[in-house]
C-alpha cells in the first residue's frame, strides 16, 4: 500500500462525499500532531484543521465528512424545489 503524504503528515484516513475528499493525517516526526484537511485531485489539499489529540482530530473528521453530505442534500432538495416550481 502506498502512503499518501503532505506537509510532513501521513494520510491515515480519507473519506469522499460528491466531488471532496477530507482526510485525516497524523506527523511523521510528531506522532501528537493531526490535521484534516479538504483535498481535491487526490494532491491539493486546503482548509487544515490542526490538533493536538486524535480524538478531536477524527471528531473533526466526521464532522467535516457531514457537513459534505449536508451541503450535497440541501443542494438536491433546492434544485428539486425549483424544478417542482417549474412544472
Amino acid at each position: 500500500m502506498d502512503w499518501r503524504t503532505n506537509a510532513g503528515y501521513i494520510i491515515t484516513n480519507s473519506i469522499t462525499v460528491g466531488n471532496t475528499e477530507i482526510v485525516l493525517g497524523v506527523h511523521t516526526e510528531n506522532p501528537d500532531s493531526f490535521v484534516t484537511w479538504l483535498c481535491r485531485d487526490k494532491d491539493y489539499y486546503y482548509w487544515g484543521h490542526y490538533y493536538s489529540d486524535l480524538l478531536s482530530a477524527q471528531k473533526d473528521f466526521l464532522k467535516r465528512g457531514l457537513a459534505e453530505v449536508r451541503t450535497i442534500e440541501q443542494h438536491k432538495h433546492r434544485h428539486k424545489t425549483y424544478d417542482e416550481k417549474e412544472r
